[in-house]
């Protein structure tokens, strides 16, 4: 049979679980994931996973952070000034809020990790950063 490589579209089946087995992401339900092996459209660890399987072959796959969302970025964790938040905004830690980036229009979703009477502790990291990764893979088909 055919090994999927670089350049093949393929179609996987996957449950994303952290290593104490919390469920983060799964295509249960939905139809497979489908992306080109090698183009850098998914985290680099589920490509390598993905490369050189069969269609049919299942596996399990031990992502560790450097090769998912990276390890986590202190420098991504910023003190904002409260008073630059409009006031009915709530801010919950754990809760998301969307900034902009200057110059540039895009946003970015950070994390409210700690509200003071003066600043917000906002996390930009990504929320897996810092996680070593558990995928179950199945190569569904190659195109």
């Amino acid at each position: 049979m055919r090994q999927a490589q670089a350049g093949d579209t393929v179609h996987v089946h996957y449950k994303g679980t952290l290593t104490d087995g919390q469920l983060f992401d799964s295509s249960e339900g939905r139809e497979p994931l489908s992306f080109q092996l090698g183009s850098g459209m998914v985290i680099k660890g589920f490509d390598d996973g993905v490369t050189g399987m069969e269609v049919g072959d299942k596996k399990t796959v031990h992502i560790p952070n450097v090769e998912a969302y990276g390890p986590v970025n202190e420098e991504m964790v910023i003190q904002f000034p409260i008073t630059q938040i409009p006031a009915d905004i709530p801010l919950e830690i754990g809760g998301t809020l969307n900034m902009h980036q200057d110059g540039n229009g895009q946003v970015i979703q950070v994390v409210i990790k700690e509200v003071t009477d003066e600043f917000v502790i906002l996390d930009a990291n990504h929320p897996l950063a810092g996680q070593d990764l558990i995928f179950e893979l199945e190569l569904v088909d190659i195109k």
